[in-house]
């Protein structure tokens, strides 16, 4: 690689978008409260609610989209008797990418008697996306889960036509420590 390339490639990966979030809650006299949150980059999460029942955590991605080199991560820990329901507050926007995938990792825990509801908007793929996304979910014997993903290939109603992209979409889902998908 020349000097030039590799100022480039240098500029470039400066230029990329990174964030994560990190949060645990627990169940505290019957409700669900945040014991711990953390934010870095440009992902942030948002809990509109405030009524009883669960914990609603709307994530934001203030980058406004997600393109190749991008790097996110998502994790949550759900305590003993705790119910979070976790979505997003837009649908995910994947541009092509000329080189690097956009890489996504979500790292999700959920203890005895804990629910957890993962229903984000749909992840919408543009032509010559590159998306690389891991899901983990460590689930406690007795814990509940619903986890709903779309993922849509371009907006027919703007036209959009995907005729190449890369998606690498790895889930792994235990149970008490045993793989069930």
């Amino acid at each position: 690689m020349s000097a030039a390339e590799a100022a480039q490639a240098a500029t470039f990966d400066a230029n990329r978008a990174r964030g994560s979030v990190a949060l645990e809650v627990s169940a505290v006299h019957g409700r669900t409260r945040r014991m711990r949150v953390f934010e870095d980059g440009s992902l942030r999460v948002r809990f509109p609610n405030c009524g009883d029942g669960a914990l609603e955590a709307v994530t934001v991605n203030t980058a406004g989209g997600i393109a190749g080199g991008d790097r996110f991560g998502f994790a949550a820990s759900v305590g003993e008797g705790a119910a979070l329901s976790v979505t997003t507050a837009a649908a995910e926007k994947v541009y092509r990418s000329l080189g690097a995938d956009a890489c996504v990792d979500v790292r999700l825990d959920v203890a005895n008697g804990g629910r957890l509801t993962w229903v984000p908007q749909e992840t919408i793929l543009f032509d010559r996306a590159r998306l690389r996304r891991s899901f983990e979910a460590d689930l406690a014997a007795d814990a509940s889960v619903l986890l709903a993903e779309a993922i849509v290939f371009g907006r027919a109603a703007m036209g959009e036509v995907v005729e190449q992209a890369r998606v690498i979409d790895r889930w792994r889902v235990r149970r008490a420590g045993r793989l069930i998908f």
